[in-house]
């Protein structure tokens, strides 16, 4: 493993990190992030400099989808928020012939059938920065913080859930909003949204 371990290490010489130069979702759940293609497009660079490849050899997927109904001026609308995620792996080869298999983990919510597309995309760029070690965005120095000083933060999905009703003037900004939340976080009933939904835009 001589060759691509060099191989490698050159690779993270090379890329000594990323910007987060992308909004992803919006409202009060939306948060800063790195573009899939300048991932690529770096390792891309890098990687052909090295002799080195990455080919995806298995995914393993599962999905969630919710429905519900929304009532318009049209009347009664079908909704839908897909969730899906994906375990993968991947062989990394070297011009040598020598090759390591690497594993990625990635998540993603559609109203549509682009959750897939969207949980594989996240798990290759994962997969990328992880294995190469590539920090993203501003790095604090750990010398000078200790992780008992640093405050954790606690997400209150029941005040997101409110502030996105008080934030959705029409039933169609709501039903924007709404997919910027994770299937898997949601834990208040459709229900009782409903209930709170009509007591908001009355």
């Amino acid at each position: 493993m001589k060759e691509i371990s060099k191989a490698i290490l050159n690779v993270m010489k090379e890329v000594k990190g990323m910007e987060k130069n992308s909004k992803v979702g919006a409202g009060a759940s939306s948060y800063d992030g790195t573009k899939d293609q300048d991932v690529k497009e770096v390792f891309n660079d890098a990687m052909q400099r090295n002799g080195l490849c990455i080919l995806p050899t298995e995914i393993n997927e599962s999905t969630q989808v919710d429905r519900w109904e929304e009532s318009t001026s049209y009347g009664i609308k079908q909704k839908q928020s897909v969730f899906t995620k994906v375990t993968t792996k991947y062989l990394l080869l070297h011009e040598s012939g020598e090759s390591i298999e690497l594993a990625g983990y990635g998540h993603g919510v559609d109203s549509q059938d682009k959750g897939a597309g969207k949980a594989t995309t996240y798990a290759l760029k994962n997969c990328l920065l992880y294995t190469f070690l590539t920090p993203v965005g501003k790095i604090d120095d750990t010398d000078l913080t200790h992780s008992n000083d640093i405050k954790q933060k606690t997400v209150d999905y029941k005040l997101q859930y409110t502030n996105l009703l008080n934030s959705s003037k029409t039933l169609k900004e709501l039903g924007t909003n709404w997919t910027t939340i994770p299937a898997g976080t949601i834990k208040d009933s459709l229900a009782e949204l409903k209930d709170k939904l009509k007591l908001t835009l009355k």
